[in-house]
């Protein structure tokens, strides 16, 4: 009877991976849709002003934004797929992404660098934005800081979320900002059933432990219990051997802490340089790292940073990180 339950789980998840195919080093499980914006301008007047609490800092909004900066590739591609790409006239970190998903591509790639890397402050302050949704460490007093940007007449929402509830609430409140507040939460409710199709497709399963392998050099980069990538791991049935520590999102820890913690497989973060194969034969020639098990066994998997990062990806990464932490269970997909 669970095989049956599981056979039909997966037939469903597999109506998603015709939909569309995705640019991703694991296995594309997701559907995305295209989404045409439904804004209403006559709407626009009797929605404003709005006052939204964005991680305790009250932001007020006189008038839909009308010129954009998306700063993050998790950024951009969430302004695509909500049918936004109109509205925004410049884009970062694209040196962060391996390439938007397909269905968003030619949307995305269509929008202006504004930077390459990370968004310089005479970037942002000369461009005539309005309005900023930008990765929290995009904005911060090394560059431009929520004072200035407020200076120029630019109100900034900033993309924090540590937790697919509070990602949730970004993509509704940005619903509530372009007056697209039918589509947002249609958005929401689909990757909210996604989401749900994975979860009990592995019901019953064995938690895996993971190490998740940012970089490494004098210990490994990686991620934390706060952050946002735990929450994904933790949906697709694994369990980041390092939730435990919270105090920072991102952290280093040691090698032979990583030893200690013995994890069953290693998420390796796909983006710019190095390669996963390069970070993969870091690996296997570390003397600590090397006598792992899952090193021993070629337990790794990579996902692209963009899609672990919070944003328009949550179904598309919980549905591949499943699909690499129990191949058995998705053996009719394009697991490899």
């Amino acid at each position: 009877m669970k095989k049956t339950i599981r056979i039909i789980l997966f037939t469903l998840i597999l109506l998603f991976i015709f939909a569309a195919c995705a640019s991703d080093n694991l296995p594309n499980n997701s559907s995305t849709p295209e989404v045409s914006s439904s804004f209403d301008p006559s709407l626009s007047a009797d929605t404003f002003p709005i006052t939204l609490d964005n991680y305790g800092r009250i932001l007020t909004l006189t008038k839909r934004p009308e010129k954009v900066l998306t700063l993050g590739p998790n950024c951009t591609e969430l302004f695509v797929a909500l049918g936004l790409q109109d509205n925004v006239i410049g884009r970062s970190l694209v040196n962060h992404s391996r390439a938007p998903l397909a269905p968003y591509a030619d949307a995305v790639n269509s929008i202006p660098q504004l930077n390459y890397g990370s968004a310089t402050r005479e970037a942002i302050l000369s461009s005539g934005a309005d309005f900023i949704y930008a990765l929290d460490w995009e904005i911060s007093d090394t560059g431009c800081n929520l004072d200035e940007a407020a200076q120029y007449g630019i109100n900034v929402y900033v993309n924090s979320a540590t937790t697919l509830e509070e990602q949730y609430q970004e993509i509704l409140d940005l619903g509530k900002i372009f007056c697209i507040e039918d589509v947002a939460n249609q958005f929401v409710t689909d990757q909210k059933a996604r989401i749900n199709a994975v979860q009990q497709a592995i019901a019953g399963e064995e938690v895996l432990d993971i190490l998740v392998y940012d970089s490494g050099s004098s210990g490994v980069f990686t991620c934390s219990g706060s952050n946002f990538e735990s929450s994904l791991i933790k949906l697709a049935g694994g369990h980041n051997i390092f939730d435990d520590l919270t105090d920072k999102q991102w952290i280093t820890v040691s090698y032979e802490e990583i030893l200690q913690r013995n994890p069953d497989l290693i998420l390796i973060h796909d983006y710019d340089t190095p390669s996963v194969e390069e970070k993969i034969n870091e690996i296997k020639n570390n003397p600590t790292l090397s006598q792992l098990d899952c090193v021993k066994n070629n337990r790794f998997a990579s996902i692209t940073l963009e899609s672990v990062l919070p944003g328009n990806r949550m179904a598309y990464a919980v549905e591949s990180m499943a699909a690499a932490f129990y191949p058995d269970i998705f053996s009719n997909s394009s697991v490899k």
